[in-house]
């Protein structure tokens, strides 16, 4: 009895050991597909990721009241530069400008003042793995912000106009000027020669060694977002501009003949009797080599404008018609019914050019900003700062109006 319940147990474990044996036998035989599925998926759960690269951005991010002329610079400290790009938040956008050497980038254009940026750098780890990384920074919010325009912008003028640029407050310091003009060019087509300079600190200049060539077509590009202009004085924009150049007209008026010839293309077509200005330090009409500078259909003529109040001698406030200013200090060439008498023989102004009604309205139709104006036979002579004066200098003395002579 013994022997038999021993007997049955050993059956019954051999039966249970082949039964664990045929179970372990089933795992051998899987394929070996679904066995190469289950470790891919344990090693990509709990391998790290690859390493970012290491950039330095200066400025640092969060850093505020950055100048606006200041370089920003990137470096991969470890791994390869891709790209960098820096822009402006805000309405204007734009983005800065800059060049790469080896595994680092440098800004070459300068930011708008009082505006944040964003820096997004774009990198290759040491092991390849790519990523983009991304800082702030503010730059200086200036007392004042500089403003400036491109005179006479997509205009027909003269073939004496310059193409000018003109700030609305000076530019106090030479260095201000010298980058200045530095920044900025003029294309001309034809091409011509000519130079720029500075008919005072307010006005920039580029005139051509002789009078245009009529239908020369004239660009100017002032980039000078960043430029400084005087004391925590910055500018905040780029502008650019354009002119074509018309017909050949050139006046001259004779004020000791008392009388104005008008040639085009280099044959006279008009000329009028005149009266400029009486004899007297104040009144008589200035001598030199004038420019149009714009034209008024009517206007009142007021000597307080120039000093002489009510009540003073010389005071004279009058309606005038057909009025073609040909300086800042109040020269005009315009219609004067009272003086016919004595045009032609007698200077009786207080400095403009008097013209019989006919002839003014003539003469305010035909000229364009720009169509020189040469006066001659007075003492009093005309300084380039009453006008458009950049043909009171010869071309080399022109030049030397340069910032950067």
């Amino acid at each position: 009895m013994v022997f038999l319940r021993r007997a049955r147990f050993l059956a019954l474990a051999l039966v249970l050991a082949l039964l664990v044996a045929a179970c372990a036998g089933g795992g051998q035989d899987a394929s070996p597909s679904d066995s190469g599925q289950d470790s891919t998926a344990t090693q990509s759960e709990t391998s790290p990721e690859l390493p970012e690269a290491e950039v330095k951005v200066n400025p640092a991010t969060g850093t505020e009241g950055v100048m606006p002329d200041s370089v920003i610079h990137v470096q991969v400290m470890r791994g390869h530069l891709t790209d960098v790009a820096v822009t402006a938040e805000g309405e204007q956008a734009h983005e800065l400008e800059g060049k790469v050497e080896g595994e680092a980038w440098s800004s070459t254009s300068r930011m708008r003042p009082d505006t944040t940026y964003i820096v997004a750098v774009t990198a290759e780890g040491p092991e390849g793995g790519e990523s983009t990384q991304t800082s702030t920074f503010t730059t200086h919010d200036p007392q004042v912000t500089a403003t400036y325009g491109i005179v006479y912008d997509q205009q027909t003028v003269g073939v004496a106009m310059p193409a000018s640029i003109q700030f609305d407050s000076e530019v106090t310091d030479e260095a201000y000027r010298k980058q200045i003009e530095q920044a900025v060019s003029v294309t001309t087509s034809p091409k011509t020669e000519g130079s720029w300079g500075w008919l005072d600190n307010r006005q920039l200049m580029w005139r051509p060694k002789e009078f245009w060539v009529p239908g020369t077509q004239v660009t100017i590009d002032a980039p000078l977002t960043g430029f400084q202009t005087g004391k925590d004085k910055w500018v905040a924009n780029d502008l650019s501009g354009s002119m074509t150049i018309g017909r050949q007209q050139m006046t001259t008026v004779d004020i000791d003949d008392h009388r104005m010839t008008v040639n085009r293309g280099g044959q006279q077509i008009k000329s009028f009797p005149v009266s400029s200005g009486k004899p007297g330090k104040e009144t008589e009409t200035r001598s030199g080599m004038k420019v149009v500078i714009g034209k008024q259909r009517e206007m009142t003529m007021d000597s307080a404008t120039v000093g002489i109040d009510e009540g003073e001698p010389g005071y004279y406030k009058v309606d005038t018609d057909f009025n073609v200013r040909v300086t800042w200090t109040g020269e005009f060439v315009h219609s004067a019914p009272w003086s016919v008498g004595a045009q032609g023989s007698t200077n009786v102004s207080h400095g403009c050019v008097n013209v019989a009604p006919a002839g003014a309205e003539w003469f305010y139709d035909n000229s364009l900003p720009g169509d020189p104006v040469d006066f001659k036979g007075s003492s009093r002579e005309f300084k380039p700062t009453e006008g458009i004066g950049v043909w009171q200098y010869d071309y080399a003395q022109w030049q030397q109006q340069s910032a950067l002579v």
